[in-house]
C-alpha cells in the first residue's frame, strides 16, 4: 500500500470537509451517513473548522485519515470515546466505557486492497491504548443493508451484538456490531 495512516490535524479542515462531502455523494451514503449531501453543502467554514479541531484533540475524540503519496485523503474514520453517565451518540447512555466509530468512508478507488483493515486496526489501537478512561469495547453501528461495509468490519473483528436501532429514513435497522479488548 502507498498510503499514510495517521491521525487529522485542526488545521486540515478543508481536507475534512472534501473528503465529506465526497463520501456523502457515495452510493451507500443513504445507508450510510445521517446527513445528505446537501446538508453538509449548507455547513459553513466555522463548522468544518470546530470539526477538524475536535477530532485533532485526540481526548473524547479521534480522527484518522488515509492519504496517497501525493497528499490526497483517501479514507477516514472517527471515534468518540463514551463513558457511562455521557448521552450516547443516539440517545442512550452507554453501559460502558466504549469506542464507538463513526464517519468511516473509503473512496472507491481505495477500496479492496487492505487499507479499510488498516485504517480500523489505528483507530482501535487509539481506543484501546485510553487509560483514563480504559475502555473495554470499541462499537460501531451499520445499516442493514449495507453488506460492503458489513464485510469490512467483519474483517477488522466486530461481530454483531443483537443490539438494533432504527435511524436512517428509510426505517432499515442499524446494527450495532463490537470488538473487545485482545
Amino acid at each position: 500500500m502507498d498510503y499514510v495512516i495517521r491521525g487529522s490535524r485542526a488545521d486540515e479542515w478543508r481536507q475534512v470537509r472534501e473528503l465529506r462531502l465526497a463520501a456523502l455523494q457515495d452510493e451507500a451514503a443513504g445507508i450510510a451517513f445521517l446527513e445528505s449531501y446537501e446538508d453538509g453543502l449548507r455547513h459553513p467554514d466555522e463548522f468544518w473548522q470546530e470539526r477538524a479541531a475536535g477530532a485533532a484533540a485526540g481526548e473524547r475524540v479521534k480522527g484518522f485519515i488515509a492519504e496517497d503519496v501525493d497528499g490526497r485523503w483517501v479514507g477516514s474514520v472517527t471515534v468518540l470515546v463514551e463513558l457511562p453517565g455521557d448521552e450516547g451518540l443516539f440517545g442512550e447512555e452507554p453501559e460502558q466505557a466504549q469506542g464507538h466509530l463513526v464517519g468511516v468512508y473509503l473512496r472507491p478507488e481505495a477500496r479492496g486492497a487492505g487499507l479499510g483493515e488498516a485504517l480500523f486496526e489505528a483507530a482501535v489501537e487509539w481506543a484501546f491504548a485510553q487509560e483514563r478512561p480504559r475502555l473495554e469495547r470499541v462499537r460501531l453501528f451499520v445499516h442493514e443493508r449495507n453488506g460492503r461495509a458489513s464485510g469490512l468490519y467483519r474483517k477488522c473483528g466486530f461481530v454483531p451484538t443483537g443490539k438494533q436501532i432504527v435511524l436512517t429514513k428509510d426505517g432499515g435497522q442499524e446494527i450495532e456490531m463490537v470488538r473487545g479488548r485482545a
